[in-house]
């Protein structure tokens, strides 16, 4: 004898009534076009090549937690809250230590070679243990080095996490933005002086710039309009680097500092390759001005796939050895939606590519596949981004 009952149904659909967010964005980039790519000033595309960003790193702990600090298993937090009380006189067995209002943290900043001594820098803090939330907690003093080991600066500070994560009841919480990553305002002190390059603005008889996204003709473009301005002192040596050599009329430091900060407000126009970045994880497509598609058919279908599964149990007759088994039975059925084919004359403009793609009502996911198949095709004219 059997028995069944209702079957349960699961359906996987890719539909097309999701919000187009992918298409907006590129639409968005299309109206922005006259700011994103109009004149900018050269210091906001350069950096001079001596002054260098340092990068310091250095392992902390942030008390004061209400009960969010790391647990028993982070078994390094105990060890060094243990070293630490005993470089102030007393003896603590690290095994018996559990204090859930401490954590262990990295520490880092990224500062400017420049940067003297006696400066205050932002710090950012990042959890490594099993803390919960770093909020309301304060940064011991922290020794802050660079990759070599040289220690800096040091680090302390109340830390601000811009969010909040609190225990409602047994397994339920309500957490606001992320609290295992935090900021220190102000919170490091550069103690030792940086380290400086072999020659400085003050002495060079060059300086050069680096483009902070390199490109040939943003390199001659920059070039071009410092000579304009001041005559043939400017070289591009390649795609990011342009040497400027300084008139011997600058000969006070001063006079330097005027001068590049003169150069730094010059505009240009930079140039920039055509690219299509994908970010697959969220769905967003962004694409640049240049981008185009030669002409090319694309077919768009909507498949729908629909799996019942109903339980089926077996039992065995009266008065016999058998056990009642349940099983189930499935049922699959697809539905192919009839593709729509459009041809597609060669799209000039990212607004060509972004109409053509809305008329074939394609979803920010289908949007993605037909760019990895346009590039396989050899009909994307751009570089495809995955991120």
């Amino acid at each position: 004898m059997e028995e069944k009952y209702m079957p349960t149904s699961k359906r996987y659909r890719t539909s097309n009534n999701t919000f187009n967010r992918s298409l907006v964005i590129m639409c968005a980039v299309l109206l922005l076009h006259s700011s994103l790519f109009a004149s900018v000033r050269i210091k906001d595309i350069v950096s001079i090549k001596n002054q260098q960003s340092v990068d310091l790193i250095g392992y902390g702990l942030i008390i004061g937690l209400d009960g969010t600090g790391d647990g028993k298993k982070a078994t390094f937090t105990a060890q060094s809250l243990a070293n630490m009380i005993e470089r102030m006189g007393l003896t603590v067995n690290a095994n018996i230590i559990k204090v859930k209002n401490v954590a262990s943290v990295i520490v880092t900043a990224r500062v400017s070679n420049t940067t003297k001594p006696g400066t205050l820098v932002d710090v950012t803090v990042s959890s490594i243990g099993d803390a919960q939330s770093l909020q309301g907690g304060t940064l011991l003093m922290t020794p802050l080095s660079d990759i070599t080991g040289k220690s800096y600066g040091v680090a302390q500070g109340p830390v601000s996490i811009g969010g909040f994560n609190v225990q409602v009841d047994d397994g339920n919480r309500i957490v606001n933005n992320y609290t295992l990553v935090g900021r220190v305002p102000n919170g490091a002190r550069i103690t030792a002086k940086l380290p400086q390059p072999i020659e400085g603005v003050e002495t060079a008889k060059e300086i050069e710039l680096t483009l902070n996204a390199p490109d040939f003709t943003t390199s001659s473009r920059v070039a071009q309009k410092i000579n304009i301005i001041y005559g043939e002192i400017a070289y591009p040596l390649d795609d990011a680097n342009i040497k400027i050599d300084l008139p011997d009329s600058l000969r006070s430091p001063i006079e330097r500092i005027k001068f590049i900060s003169t150069i730094g407000q010059l505009k240009v126009n930079p140039d920039v390759a055509a690219r299509v970045v994908i970010n697959e994880k969220t769905g967003t497509i962004v694409a640049g001005e240049h981008v185009s598609i030669a002409p090319v058919a694309i077919a768009h279908g909507t498949i729908t796939i629909n799996i019942s599964v109903t339980p089926v149990i077996s039992q065995p007759e009266a008065f016999s050895l058998g056990e009642t088994v349940v099983t189930s039975e499935s049922q699959i059925s697809v539905q192919d939606e009839t593709a729509r084919v459009m041809f597609m004359d060669e799209a000039v403009s990212i607004a060509d590519v972004a109409q053509a793609l809305n008329t074939i009502g394609a979803a920010p996911r289908d949007i993605i596949a037909i760019f990895q198949a346009l590039k396989q095709a050899g009909a994307l004219r751009a570089e495809l981004i995955i991120l």
